[in-house]
Formats: structure tokens, sequence, C-alpha cells
């Protein structure tokens, strides 16, 4: 890691503290599901990509604590419920 890098929280013994996919959900008051579901439907390569972790372990992602405003971030900026139009709705005649 360079000097201009910023090194993720560290927890007891000096080991990294990362969030984990059940942190998130916790920070966003939200299902350990709606999470996972997020990481799977919006790929990098999508047109709302979520953030991606910052380390890798197995089949465990984590993220730094210092990108949940990120994080934060992105949810707010997901389109809401009836984006698409729907049906029209009937006018008064």
């Amino acid at each position: 890691m360079s000097n201009s890098q910023t090194s993720p929280a560290t927890g007891s013994g000096g080991a990294a503290r990362f969030l984990g996919v059940a942190d998130l959900a916790a920070e966003l008051g939200v299902s350990t599901g709606t999470v996972t579901k997020w990481v799977a439907r919006y790929p990098a390569d999508s047109a709302h990509p979520f953030p991606a972790p910052d380390v890798h372990i197995g089949n465990v992602y984590g993220w730094e604590p210092s990108r949940i405003e990120e994080i934060k971030q992105w949810r707010a900026g997901m389109p809401g419920q009836g984006t698409g139009g729907g049906r029209p709705r009937k006018t008064e005649g």
C-alpha cells in the first residue's frame, strides 16, 4: 500500500477491520439478503454498480468502514418503486 492510500480501521490486535454484508445490512436497515442481492444484481458493468468490496476472502466480501457513506449514496440513487411507467392512470371524464 502506498503512502497516499489510507488503511482500513484496525480492530483488536492491529488486524484490519472491514464491514461484511451483515454489518452493511445493519447500517442500512435492510436484511443481509437484500445486500447480497444488490451485490449480485448490480455488478461493475451495470448501469448502477454496487460499490466494489475492498477485500474478498473465500466467499466473504468486506468494505472499509470509511465507505459507508458512499454505499448510502449508492442506495439513495437507486431507481424508486414505480420506475418504468406501469399502467396508465384512469382519467376522470
